[in-house]
């Protein structure tokens, strides 16, 4: 699978819808001073590591780049850490993000990147080798099986979907999340409400198993936890 086939070198494809959806990420990827927070419907306040997107690939992640030989599928890239280091590599690697300026940034990165929904037409379903839901992306859509089946759908008959999880204890969360960002001066920006989910270390097992896949390995890189999934054989 070639680059060229995936996409036309990562440009966006005319497809992509024209209302688009407000880009909820894009104070936080723009890196400005102050603080950027993911506030959940349970009360549950996370800071978005916005240094580390913006980073070079940290020593967790690094784990995760060795698990992958072959065309590679970075879902939610963001700034595009992870699918440019991919793609230094060696691997063909693109990235899926539905905020325009996630994929201006991969793009200004050399990585390949797609402004696209994952629950829409992508190029080369079925052949991808590895498809990746790292920083919290299992949340995307707020039905962590329904995402898990998408991959499922994503990835060869020996592929692999790697995804970050939650230490063990949380279980399964889902409902709405909206991002708050704070200026320097205390100015208070926050999103609209979007759906989210948080899937840990015990319940990914019972997840996977509804969307087709079963858990091979769970495992702990850099204090943070995940998973790797393959398709579930009959």
């Amino acid at each position: 699978m070639t680059v060229d086939a995936l996409g036309a070198g990562g440009r966006p494809d005319p497809r992509t819808r024209r209302d688009e959806p407000e880009d909820v990420f894009a104070a936080a990827l723009h890196g400005r001073p102050g603080g950027h927070w993911l506030v959940q419907g349970d009360g549950r306040r996370s800071r978005l590591p916005v240094r580390r997107w913006h980073g070079p690939p940290e020593p967790a992640t690094a784990a995760i780049v060795a698990r992958c030989a072959g065309p590679t599928l970075d879902v939610g890239c963001g700034p595009g850490r992870l699918t440019l280091a991919l793609a230094r590599a060696g691997q063909t690697a693109v990235g899926v993000d539905i905020s325009p300026y996630a994929v201006r940034l991969t793009r200004a990165r050399g990585a390949v990147a797609l402004h696209r929904d994952v629950f829409a037409a992508l190029p080369g379903e079925g052949r991808w080798a590895h498809v990746l839901l790292i920083d919290g992306n299992i949340g995307i859509g707020g039905n962590p099986c329904a995402l898990l089946r998408r991959c499922r759908e994503l990835i060869r008959a020996d592929g692999t979907v790697l995804v970050e999880l939650e230490p063990p204890g949380s279980g399964l969360w889902r409902g709405h999340a909206r991002l708050t960002s704070t200026s320097p001066t205390g100015d208070v920006r926050r999103s609209g409400v979007f759906r989210w989910a948080r899937l840990d270390t015990v319940a990914v097992h019972d997840t996977a198993r509804a969307a087709g896949l079963v858990v091979r390995d769970a495992f702990e890189a850099g204090r943070r936890w995940f998973g790797e999934l393959v398709p579930d054989q009959p």
